[in-house]
């Protein structure tokens, strides 16, 4: 039966996991792989496993409990190797890389933010600081020519690129001072996507600076804010 792997510790972790369970329905009993320096937490992979609710709530459960007792590198929902002997086949293997990254993270959460803005608000900011869109727009009203129709959409469209891009980077520099790290995500739909590493003792002070960010920018702009999170962009 393949193995299905939470999250990889120091092996004098305590594994004070007595009040939670594994995924799966019934849930799976977890148990402990172990070498001389590592410590994977494990369980047997139900069959058909999915990303359902009671699923990945399980699986979260297990490495918060983790990393209340000490630094943990954790597994995104869904890790399977084919069996025990391969997981500890890796830990020894990967021994070194583990154990570095677990030093790195020591001490460390992660929150995700992410930033979007009134479309209305953006396009109208582009109207009035845009000399061409301008120009094209009333054009385009004169002449109702197909043309300059396309050529006002694709001006529009690489403003709107421009200006995301460059308030992505102005965010992106005033809250990196308060976090160790920075993982750029895909943005979507929104204006930015973003993971901090920030220490455990530095979370207040991140928080509220992202509140001030938030303040600063005004209603246009929704900053949503997730964490403390185990690393996951980090590991």
């Amino acid at each position: 039966m393949p193995t299905y792997v939470y999250g990889i510790t120091r092996a004098d972790h305590p594994l004070r996991l007595e009040s939670v369970q594994g995924v799966g329905e019934p849930a799976t009993q977890l148990r402990a792989i172990r070498t001389d320096t590592l410590t994977a937490v494990v369980s047997d992979a139900p069959e058909g496993l999915r990303a359902k609710r009671r699923d990945v709530r399980a699986h979260q459960s297990v490495l918060e409990t983790l990393m209340a007792d000490g630094t943990t590198l954790p597994m995104r929902f869904g890790l399977l190797a084919p069996d025990d002997d391969q997981v500890a086949a890796a830990l020894d293997a990967e021994g070194e890389g583990y154990q570095a990254r677990l030093a790195e993270l020591d001490g460390h959460v992660e929150y995700n933010l992410k930033v979007s803005r009134d479309e209305d608000d953006l396009l109208r900011e582009i109207v009035t600081h845009s000399d061409q869109v301008r120009e094209l727009r009333e054009r385009s009203r004169a002449t109702g020519s197909h043309d300059d129709r396309v050529a006002l959409g694709e001006t529009v469209s690489r403003e709107v690129e421009a200006r995301r891009d460059a308030e992505a980077q102005e965010l992106t520099g005033a809250l990196a001072s308060a976090a160790t790290s920075v993982s750029v995500g895909q943005g979507g739909p929104d204006l930015l996507s973003l993971s901090f590493l920030v220490r455990s003792a530095e979370t207040e002070a991140f928080v509220q600076a992202v509140q001030g960010e938030a303040d600063r920018r005004g209603d246009a702009y929704t900053f949503t804010l997730t964490g403390p999170l185990p690393p996951y962009s980090f590991v």
